[in-house]
């Protein structure tokens, strides 16, 4: 059984950490005290910018398997520390001939795209239980559009089938998203952009979505997996093609469905966002604190898996699926099943 530990994630700008003994030392001029926390407890830490570790933490990390993460203050991945790499080499020699070998690549990635659409499915279809009239019967009507979409995968004859029924599904799927936000002037949906996000939930998405990613990449190097050799994504310099292969089957219930409670719910307003002269939006440092908080709080969650008979945390999921994945690569496994909820 494999504890679940904490992430730390710190933002605010000036702070510094330290190592002190056995734990990390937080300290910050303008917040006075001696804030320690046991590095024990402790997997990940997440720094956003202008946060400064000191070298002895770093190396302390790295010698203990810890992963450090820097990202931007809207959630992109900027740089990593791993330490020495987990893992039997015959697993990446295994993973790597399977992403080689079209008939061990695309049932990996019709799986993958399967679980995501499966997924989304159920966020429409949870939100349609819970509303009526209208809004209930757009969102079962999209719910249908995504379950024609499922069989299509059926018929893929190449990664570029999949992920031309990906990128179909997630159009149906993001058209929906008025009826998800519900009755509300506070927020708009228009459909997914990212480069930059243009309106709040985009923000909110891409935030959350890094979030997910730096959690999904740890679980690939704490398995031995290399995060840059994928099956649905290409694998290009610099792109971590299995962790994006693999935040699929986790983006509608662990990001997005999130994303869509905090808004309804109106545990963010708008004043948590702001406009920027290119008009893109950010979170504010605030609006950051409350969304990482619930992010927190999230992976606390239990969630039924389906192949191991039991329930497991949010934050276990992406390493539970990460295992599967290496025993289906290693043959242990005859296919790779995705994680999904029904």
């Amino acid at each position: 059984m494999t504890e679940l530990l904490n992430t730390l994630y710190v933002q605010t700008p000036g702070t510094s950490l330290h190592l002190d003994g056995d734990t990390v030392r937080v300290y910050h001029p303008d917040q006075p005290g001696r804030r320690l926390l046991p590095l024990v407890r402790l997997d990940h830490l997440v720094l956003f910018s202008g946060v400064t570790p000191s070298d002895d933490l770093l190396l302390r990390c790295a010698d203990d398997g810890r992963s450090v993460s820097w990202l931007t203050g809207n959630g992109r991945f900027r740089a990593g520390l791993v330490g020495p790499t987990h893992g039997n080499p015959l697993l990446r020699q295994a993973q790597h001939r399977a992403a080689d070998s079209p008939d061990r690549q695309l049932p990996i990635a019709i799986a993958i795209v399967a679980g995501k659409i499966h997924n989304a499915r159920q966020v429409l279809l949870r939100t349609a239980r819970d509303t009526s009239g209208h809004r209930q019967t757009a969102l079962r009507a999209s719910a249908e559009l995504l379950a024609g979409r499922l069989e299509l995968l059926g018929t893929a004859a190449s990664t570029n089938d999949v992920l031309g029924v990906e990128g179909i599904a997630a159009r149906d799927y993001f058209a929906a998203m008025p009826h998800l936000l519900g009755e509300t002037k506070d927020w708009k949906a228009s459909g997914r952009n990212k480069r930059p996000p243009t309106d709040p939930l985009n923000c909110l998405l891409s935030f959350l979505y890094g979030m997910l990613r730096v959690a999904v990449q740890g679980a690939l190097d704490q398995v031995g997996l290399d995060p840059y050799i994928g099956f649905l994504h290409a694998v290009r310099p610099g792109k971590p093609a299995l962790a994006l292969d693999l935040m699929e089957e986790f983006r509608p219930l662990l990001a997005d469905r999130l994303a869509l409670t905090m808004l309804n719910r109106r545990e963010l307003t708008p004043t948590d966002f702001e406009e920027l002269p290119n008009r893109a939006y950010r979170l504010t440092d605030n609006g950051r604190k409350t969304v990482l908080a619930a992010w927190q709080q999230s992976r606390q969650r239990n969630w039924p898996h389906a192949q191991l008979g039991r329930q497991v945390p949010a934050a276990l999921l992406p390493l539970v699926q990460a295992r599967l994945l290496a025993r289906h690569l290693r043959g242990d496994l005859a296919a790779y099943q995705p994680w999904t909820v029904n």
